[in-house]
């Protein structure tokens, strides 16, 4: 009894770990071939305990099972609950770039490292520097507005302009 046991068992877990490999973490891993090594290792015990022709029985439902269990998964979408059907469409700052404008002063609410968030006038913005790490409570400036990304500069930087 304890041999049938280890069988069944080295097979379920093998054919676990293999549907984990497809539903989950696609790609040839480590997960989806330790499955395969627990199945081939179930099945060869099944030949080594009890001969050929329940080896080849064992071997037979096996395969039978995996098709039946793999078609079902994925013709009844069983795994359809667990996927992601949304995405983001938005983007930073999308639409709310109309009270600001270049020179524009305000101060960081976060550290910029180089990206953050700063306030302008009563409103909150994402902003972003030009590579400089800044401390919260900066004082900033808007040095460039591309896309929906503002970009600063610290006000007490000394600009030298030729």
């Amino acid at each position: 009894m304890v041999e049938w046991i280890t069988v069944i068992s080295l097979i379920l877990f093998g054919l676990s770990l293999i549907i984990v490999e497809i539903i989950f973490v696609p790609g040839t891993t480590v997960v989806g071939i330790v499955g395969v090594i627990f199945l081939i290792a179930g099945i060869g015990l099944g030949f080594s305990y009890f001969g050929a022709e329940t080896g080849w029985l064992t071997l037979g439902v096996t395969a039978v099972a995996s098709g039946v269990l793999f078609y079902y998964s994925f013709k009844a979408n069983v795994w359809g609950k667990f996927s992601l059907k949304g995405s983001i469409d938005s983007k930073v700052n999308q639409g709310e770039l109309e009270g600001v404008a270049i020179g524009q002063e305000g101060s960081t609410l976060s550290a910029l490292r180089p990206i953050g968030k700063a306030e302008f006038g009563v409103k909150t913005y994402e902003v972003k520097t030009l590579g400089q790490y800044l401390e919260s409570g900066t004082k900033i400036r808007i040095i460039k507005i591309i896309s929906n990304q503002i970009i600063v500069e610290p006000i007490n930087k000394i600009t030298w302009k030729i």
